[in-house]
């Protein structure tokens, strides 16, 4: 019996309705990996610390649901409100200070007229790489009450010696002074490349026109280096309100947990009381902080650019 064969006409048929499908849900499966990714390692942590923060649980023992009781103690803990105000102490010392001098040394290494750029372009970036401890020690030495270079600088003016590492007030100041000097560079590499992306004919059409440097800067530069500068600031608040390696480096939260950050208290409640519940019910706040911070800072740069 002969074989019944298909005609080249049949065989599109057939092909038609998988080539469909394939260009509707090729672009899908091309960014499947992402939310994979974000699924795993994003989403499910999130829910699953939600889930965590109802229940009294030690981390090795079965836990017990308790409710809001975990949200309840820490609206009524001193030390978690303490931990906050230090928190936003830090942010609002060092995030606008930080975007301002990223923002100056990045318009100073973009200037042609700077010499040895790239060797000051180094110089600044070397904080972002050195490690957590030796930052540390680099701090340590600099802010020492007895032998500190600080306070050598500053006696010639008639201030100090100052108590930088034991003192509660100035603690925090130092833990500012590390950020500025460890993360200073990298938004200003970020800024750099924002800078050097801004067409020169802008700046031409300007000249033409009789724009000053100021007025350049301010129509020019500043609304075209507007998204570059959320982004930054976005990822800066993010990090500020997250940090907690250098209490933990510089002061260990102390004293009297006067440098203790929301994140360090949630790391001690973690690992060191072995309270998970009430460490995740901490991070949830947190998320909820960040997530209004992220909003806010969003809606004002939307409104204003």
């Amino acid at each position: 019996m002969a074989l019944a064969q298909t005609t080249p006409l049949a065989r599109t048929e057939t092909a038609r309705p998988l080539d469909r499908w394939w260009r509707r849900g090729a672009p899908y499966v091309f960014i499947s990996p992402f939310y994979l990714v974000f699924l795993a390692f994003g989403l499910l942590p999130i829910v699953y610390s939600l889930g965590v923060s109802l229940y009294d649980w030690r981390g090795v023992t079965p836990g017990s649901f308790v409710g809001l009781a975990n949200y309840r103690v820490l609206l009524h803990d001193p030390a978690f409100f303490k931990a906050l105000r230090n928190t936003v102490f830090v942010w609002i010392g060092s995030v606008p200070p930080m975007i301002f001098l990223a923002l100056l040394f990045a318009v100073l290494l973009n200037s042609r007229r700077v010499r040895l750029r790239g060797f000051f372009r180094t110089v600044y970036f070397l904080p972002v790489v050195t490690s957590l401890v030796i930052t540390g020690l680099i701090f340590s030495f600099l802010l020492s009450p007895t032998f500190g270079v600080a306070n050598r600088l500053l006696d010639p003016l008639g201030i100090g010696p100052i108590d930088w590492l034991s003192d509660p007030h100035w603690m925090k100041v130092a833990l500012v002074l590390a950020l500025l000097w460890r993360w200073t560079g990298n938004d200003m590499v970020i800024m750099l490349a924002g800078l050097q992306s801004i067409p020169g004919d802008l700046y031409e059409a300007a000249r033409v026109d009789g724009a000053d440097r100021g007025q350049t800067f301010r129509h020019i530069t500043v609304p075209q280096l507007a998204p570059i500068t959320l982004f930054v600031f976005v990822t800066q608040c993010v990090g500020a309100l997250q940090m907690w390696e250098a209490p933990l480096v510089l002061t260990f939260g102390g004293p009297d947990n006067s440098t203790r950050t929301m994140v360090y208290s949630l790391y001690s409640d973690a690992f060191g009381n072995l309270t998970m519940g009430l460490a995740t019910a901490q991070s949830v706040i947190l998320l909820v902080i960040l997530m209004a911070l992220s909003a806010f800072n969003l809606r004002v740069f939307r409104v204003k650019y």
